[in-house]
């Protein structure tokens, strides 16, 4: 059996590692080509060309490069078709691997197409669903709530959990890294310059706010390093001096260590969820932007936590509400051990029940669902 297999961008290369690591344990003999970095590379597949020409995030950054991924557009399909796999599995990056589907499903109409990663039309762009399902035959879902959005637009889907629940957590070595005296604080404004410009600021005023009431708690601020000179600069106006850290082994420290954490919204909610680090979500954008993203939403929270666990026990403050006068009472409200705190502990650990802790591992069930998506029976 041979799998043509498409990643673009680092977390998609992660999915796509686990899942080859699944396929040769429960396939041994499977062969691999196609598009991915160096952890699927790591697993046998030699890259058609480097991953990175994919990773490119947002209009500004795609105008300037457009044509060169049209031609790897072109050339991803080509491939494929010529390539005799059984199956073409695209991973995540849906602007680009669902066009890749769509030529390949023109030129080889029985070849079965499975893609990772359902898109996340429970939250907006239903239609999205409907458009996937003309290219696509198979789905391997991170959420567990996922599946029926996708078998009612016509396609089969297995949740195979997300790949947060195998993560590794910090080792007692590592959260020795981050002892010291007083609440420890967890500072997470995002990844992205744009996030960072609009929420550091309000974190910085949020600190002001709870020294204010008598808190002083230590912070930690992992970053990355495309923004670590951004966070270095902003942090000079803060009442506290953070400790920036970018040193994996540290950050894990801190995520474990933590007692409560403000977050800028997305995934690192459930890595909070995995270290049981309560939470509260904070995230500001531009006036328009909000006003469309509200005008689009399907649902009335952003933090994967309060949808997984159909509860609303993490408090968001977002746009217009994102400010430090009504983020430190809350904060501070959550430093203590209340309800509120044990509302969010619970949850979590539900959360990451839920997504697949405890059981067998994401990249060995998605490898089973795609082997399973390939019988006979399911042609």
């Amino acid at each position: 059996m041979k799998l043509f297999l498409v990643a673009g961008e680092p977390s998609g290369d992660r999915l796509g590692a686990a899942l080859m690591a699944g396929l040769t344990q429960l396939a041994p003999g499977v062969g691999f080509c196609g598009v991915g970095g160096p952890l699927m590379q790591a697993q046998g597949l030699h890259s058609l060309f480097p991953m990175e020409d994919l990773s490119v995030m947002g209009i500004a950054e795609v105008l300037p490069k457009y044509l060169h991924l049209r031609r790897r557009l072109h050339q991803t399909a080509e491939a494929v078709i010529a390539s005799g796999a059984d199956a073409l599995v695209t991973i995540d990056s849906p602007d680009f691997c669902l066009r890749v589907a769509r030529l390949v499903r023109a030129a080889r109409p029985k070849m079965r197409l499975i893609h990772y990663v359902a898109p996340s039309v429970w939250a907006w762009r239903p239609g999205r669903a409907a458009r996937m399902a003309e290219v696509i035959d198979h789905v391997l879902a991170l959420l567990p709530f996922e599946p029926p959005y996708m078998t009612a637009a016509g396609m089969t889907c297995d949740f195979v959990g997300h790949p947060v629940v195998a993560e590794p957590l910090a080792s007692a070595g590592e959260r020795a890294l981050m002892a010291g005296e007083g609440p420890l604080l967890l500072a997470l404004p995002g990844s992205r310059r744009g996030e960072v410009s609009r929420l550091m600021p309000v974190i910085g005023d949020t600190l002001v706010r709870l020294r204010a009431m008598g808190l002083t708690p230590r912070v930690a601020l992992p970053t990355v390093h495309g923004v670590e000179a951004l966070v270095r600069e902003t942090v000079q106006n803060w009442p506290t001096s953070p400790e920036i850290i970018t040193d994996p082994a540290r950050k894990r420290a801190a995520f474990a260590c933590a007692d409560v954490a403000l977050a800028a919204s997305g995934t690192v909610s459930l890595e909070l969820a995995a270290n049981g680090c309560p939470m509260v979500i904070a995230y500001d954008m531009n006036p328009l932007s909000f006003w469309l993203m509200r005008r689009a939403a399907r649902i009335d929270t952003v933090t994967l936590v309060n949808l997984v666990t159909e509860t609303r026990v993490v408090p968001e403050f977002l746009g217009p509400r994102c400010r430090a006068d009504l983020i430190a009472p809350v904060l501070a409200d959550l430093m203590q051990d209340g309800p509120a705190r044990v509302a969010q502990k619970a949850a979590m650990a539900l959360t990451m029940q839920r997504l697949g802790a405890g059981g067998e591992a994401p990249g060995l069930r998605a490898a089973r669902s795609v082997l399973a998506a390939l019988q006979p029976s399911s042609l």
